[in-house]
């Protein structure tokens, strides 16, 4: 089969995005919702926690037996013999020794009477001769020199003094841990994609207001034109309201290419072909919080992912605790062993055993007590940082509060700066009008308002992105998420 060539990839992709949005306007859980599924750094954490998922399986199967097929050639630099040289004196002297001892209780029980010792040395020395000749001159082999082996080992876990019972509590603990680190990936990048999203917002409302901002421009050019033609206006009032027409349409594009930059961006969270269309284009309406419904202190901080982390890390400091301890204890094994080949095997090779083994180390220099207490020291360590890390979570939330506090007077203020701002180019614009304010003058109050449209607007960002920080600390930025898609 041939592979599809990326662009083909990509397009399907893409295809797919849209079938699954329905070519709709895009709301920010559409958004979190499509990052889970292409970002490499959330897949990059899937992946991470199944790798912890599968290790816990593997400790949870150690108190299965292991069976393993062991073979192996061998070759001995000197076969195993009996040596019977060493013990052939004591052989001979003992079987004469003998031999004299059953003739004199035979000849005793006939006669009442002992063998004369002429005759038993006679005996003595006819039965060491017969001895001394039959008597092997060589040591026989009880294996030879090189044979094979094949069995099959079997070693049953019986008690391992909580060492695997440990093994499966941080494997336990690894797998929250995988947990609790893709939920805190997710959430910074859900954190991002909103800031990127409000982003897009923005610029969607500076863009609605600089359309109108040109188009006044445009018109004011345009009446500036007519004035001159009449000889009504000097020719560089006029040249003065070409230049702020141009700059208009210039400030124009560029929010355009900057509109296109944060979709490029966004699409880089989303984990998308950077080419991807997304439909995004509402703008940004302001939409008061209250603040009184804001999260109680003992619940503020349950569902943050960093906060999770860092308790997690002090429950693995305590099971490396119990790790270390169990290290004083004993090992007790059944073995057993089967040996399927058994041609030529040595006579010390039995053909197949059962047992119990003991293991327990009982001095190692004192180094598993100072692993003990260094374990200690880590769990009170970890304490420390789960304190440090909640006040600090704690911190940052006041501080996200204030600035929505903040932010929302500063939009007030703005607010009615911008109407004024509205109300006094309406005014200049109606004075030029009746020949009262030159074309300058209008210029002038149109970029005023202009500006004062992006101030107010920045202002509004700010707020947002203030609360998004808020509820990003609380760890739950679905909430904003269905805060901002509400206001639509």
């Amino acid at each position: 089969m041939k592979p599809f060539p990326v662009i083909i990839i990509t397009l399907l992709y893409t295809v797919n995005i849209k079938a699954q949005n329905g070519g709709k306007e895009w709301s920010l859980k559409d958004c979190y919702r499509i990052a889970k599924q292409g970002n490499a750094v959330v897949q990059q954490a899937q992946h991470s926690l199944q790798a912890r998922e599968y290790a816990l399986q593997a400790e949870n199967r150690a108190y299965f037996p292991k069976v393993d097929l062991l073979a192996g050639y061998n070759y001995l630099g000197k076969p195993l013999e009996i040596n019977l040289q060493q013990v052939k004196d004591g052989v001979v002297n003992g079987s004469s020794t003998q031999s004299v001892n059953t003739a004199n209780e035979v000849f005793h029980q006939i006669t009442g009477a002992d063998l004369p010792q002429p005759v038993q040395d006679k005996i003595y020395n006819a039965t060491k001769g017969i001895i001394n000749t039959l008597y092997p001159d060589y040591n026989p082999q009880l294996a030879k020199q090189s044979y094979f082996t094949a069995g099959v080992f079997v070693k049953q876990p019986i008690y391992l003094g909580g060492k695997i019972s440990a093994a499966q509590d941080l494997a336990k603990a690894n797998v929250k841990a995988g947990q609790f680190n893709q939920q805190l990936v997710e959430k910074e990048l859900t954190f991002g994609i909103s800031a990127q999203y409000l982003r897009i917002l923005y610029l969607n409302t500076i863009l609605s207001h600089e359309s109108i901002m040109v188009d006044a421009f445009r018109k004011n050019k345009e009446y500036a034109a007519s004035l001159k033609k009449n000889q009504l206006l000097p020719p560089y009032l006029l040249n003065w309201a070409n230049v702020a027409y141009t700059q208009a349409a210039n400030r124009y594009a560029n929010l355009q290419l900057d509109k296109q930059n944060a979709l490029l961006e966004l699409n880089k969270l989303l984990g998308q072909p950077l080419g991807t269309p997304i439909a995004i284009n509402d703008t940004l309406r302001y939409n008061d919080y209250n603040l009184d419904t804001a999260y109680t202190p003992a619940t503020q901080l349950e569902n943050n992912a960093t906060y999770q982390l860092v308790e997690n890390t002090t429950d693995q400091a305590k099971v490396a605790v119990k790790a270390t301890r169990s290290l004083s204890m004993p090992n007790i094994f059944a073995i057993g062993n089967v040996n399927v080949y058994q041609k030529d095997l040595p006579v010390t090779i039995p053909p197949w055993l059962v047992g119990v083994e003991l293991q327990w180390n009982i001095f190692d220099g004192f180094s598993r007590v100072k692993r003990t207490r260094a374990s200690e020291q880590l769990v009170e360590e970890a304490r420390l940082a789960a304190f440090n890390t909640k006040s600090g979570l704690e911190l940052q939330l006041a501080i996200a509060k204030n600035k929505m506090a903040a932010m929302q007077r500063e939009v007030a203020s703005l607010d009615s700066a911008r109407q004024q701002a509205r109300l006094t180019t309406a005014l200049i614009t109606d004075r030029m009008e009746n020949q009262l304010s030159s074309v300058k003058d209008v210029n002038e109050a149109l970029l005023q308002e202009e500006e004062m449209e992006k101030i107010y607007y920045t202002a509004v960002l700010g707020y947002y992105l203030a609360m998004a920080e808020y509820w990003n600390i609380l760890g739950t930025p679905e909430e904003f998420a269905a805060y901002i898609d509400g206001m639509k």
